[in-house]
């Protein structure tokens, strides 16, 4: 195994981070949320993280100070510029997916390059402009070192829509939670392609009519989500997870155009949105080329722009993104085209592991940004699903539970500047997964009465900025976000301010009053003293505005 100079710089010098620290690599892991051999191979140079927060976490629980973690900074760009693949050139990539038959790929449009060599981030303009000059741990910084404090983004207030809290309706039934939500998305419900149109020609609206049936009484704008090609339009397609449909796309792409057309013509004005692919890199969902999908998409959306012109198109849904073959086969849709033909793209945020903090979400929405930034595109985003292995994962406590159901869409208002504006949550009506929000028939959980409770302190509300850690003057462990809130009475500031680990203590900040919980406790605050907080978001209020 081969390492370049520049990422065995960077690995020395966080190997030197870590002797001085007296931590093993373990340590350094379970404080990072990384795993034991990873921190080994960032700190030999063996691989490169792609992204800075991964190199700050290390660098923060081997407590450099603000000058080392400039310098660090700088040590990283270098590396990172000679990696082509996400953890690193010497790191084989695994192959893209292989392409679908000629005959179904109908665009002869040009590939729009890719400068894979290129390296920006959020965290490269947000934290530091460093000198070219080396310093390493023990030495003082130069004078042309500079650390940014400040939060991870300040915007002009922008209102958080309803819509952001969106959940996948898991059910058949028609029925619709029975605690606010935001928006609703179709899937695993008896809505798939293959369980429409059985056979050509024949189409059972059934089980979609009552879905889009009870969005419209709960007041809720559906989604649909396209997935699962019938057997009869590709017999000799490889088996989804799904008995009646295959993974390939249509031998045929007319039929593809057919259905399109007769879903939008059936419900136009009624359906809001429409997801042309539930999980696109996925070779168990996709397994046709990025080409094929790419024309797919562009002919859907004339549909659907001629039939229905203010229905939202979203591009087939990007998963595995903590993969080198889903975000190969990303590129290869960017590089098809494929974004020139919708209005959002739609992309799956979830942790590694359910246990993992949410906040672990925002890697995937930082590469995501680097990439669109790379191919010169700036898709607005929607995050639509999660892990196919999430039903294999097990059940969270509740108290965990809560607080993960509520940082997941904080996590998402934190995203704002990526351009996310929407989270499903996965799901609604199932009880198999880690997170149970209200089983079919039953009532809310209490993770879901958190979420509720959390729209209602964001009504009326305007997000100004987020930020966390040593960056934003808190601990390294506290995340927060500031609104203004617009009451019917009067205005008032407002913070939601949480940990990913454990607790802080943190200053209440000018002209707090109140801190109110997620189970609607509320505490008087002394002005310039201080709170604790902890894995449970709590918001801090700067007057008693009426209370939820």
């Amino acid at each position: 195994m081969t390492i370049s100079p520049r990422a065995k710089e960077f690995g020395d010098q966080l190997e030197r981070f870590k002797l001085a620290s007296g931590r093993s690599y373990e340590s350094i892991g379970k404080k990072a949320h990384l795993s034991k051999s990873a921190v080994h191979r960032y700190c030999t140079g063996a691989t490169v993280p792609r992204e800075f927060a991964v190199v700050e976490r290390i660098a923060l629980t081997c407590g450099a100070n603000r000058t080392e973690m400039a310098q660090l900074h700088h040590l990283w760009l270098r590396a990172a510029a000679e990696s082509d693949t996400p953890e690193g050139k010497i790191q084989p990539a695994e192959p893209p997916p292989s392409p679908a038959p000629p005959s179904t790929v109908r665009s002869t449009r040009p590939k729009r390059p890719l400068a894979l060599a290129a390296v920006t981030t959020v965290m490269a303009a947000l934290l530091v402009s460093s000198s070219a000059s080396t310093h390493s741990a023990g030495n003082p910084a130069t004078a042309s070192d500079q650390w940014v404090v400040g939060p991870a983004w300040a915007l002009p207030p922008t209102p958080v829509p309803r819509t952001l809290f969106g959940v996948t309706i898991n059910s058949a039934t028609g029925a619709m939670p029975a605690f606010r939500v935001g928006a609703a998305r179709f899937w695993d419900g008896g809505t798939r392609w293959s369980e429409i149109q059985r056979r050509r020609g024949e189409f059972d609206w059934t089980t979609l009519d009552r879905l889009v049936k009870g969005a419209e009484a709960a007041g809720i704008p559906p989604l649909f989500v396209f997935g699962g090609t019938p057997k009869w339009a590709n017999p000799s397609g490889p088996a989804t997870p799904y008995a009646d449909s295959v993974s390939a796309p249509p031998t045929d792409l007319a039929d593809w155009d057919v259905f399109v057309q007769s879903l939008v013509n059936r419900y136009r004005g009624r359906i809001e949105a429409y997801e042309l692919w539930v999980l696109a890199n996925d070779r168990r969902f996709y397994s046709g080329s990025a080409e094929t999908l790419a024309e797919m998409t562009r002919r859907a959306r004339e549909i659907i722009r001629t039939t229905d012109p203010k229905a939202t198109v979203l591009c087939p849904g990007m998963g595995e993104l903590w993969s080198p073959n889903g975000i190969s086969f990303l590129k290869s849709f960017i590089e098809a085209g494929g974004y020139d033909h919708c209005d959002v793209a739609s992309i799956k945020l979830f942790q590694r592991r359910p246990s993992d903090p949410p906040e672990t979400m925002l890697d995937i929405v930082t590469s995501i940004d680097r990439i669109m930034h790379e191919a010169g595109i700036h898709p607005r985003l929607w995050s639509t699903g999660t892990t196919y292995s999430i039903a294999m994962q097990d059940r969270l406590d509740d108290a965990t539970a809560k607080n993960h159901a509520v940082r997941f869409f904080l996590t998402g208002i934190y995203a704002r500047k990526a351009n996310l504006e929407r989270m499903y949550f996965y799901n609604w009506g199932g009880v198999k997964i880690p997170i149970v929000l209200q089983p079919i028939g039953g009532v809310p959980t209490s993770a879901a009465l958190a979420v509720e409770r959390l729209q209602h302190w964001l009504e009326n509300a305007s997000v100004r900025s987020c930020g966390h850690g040593t960056t934003a003057n808190l601990p390294e462990n506290v995340w927060q976000c500031e609104f203004t809130v617009v009451d019917p009475d009067q205005s008032y500031d407002a913070t939601i301010r949480w940990t990913d680990k454990g607790t802080a203590t943190t200053p209440v900040g000018p002209g707090v009053q109140e801190l109110r919980r997620l189970d609607g406790e509320v505490e008087a605050l002394r002005p310039g003293g201080t709170v604790t907080v902890g894995e449970e978001p709590v918001l801090l209020a700067t007057s008693r505005a009426t209370l939820r």
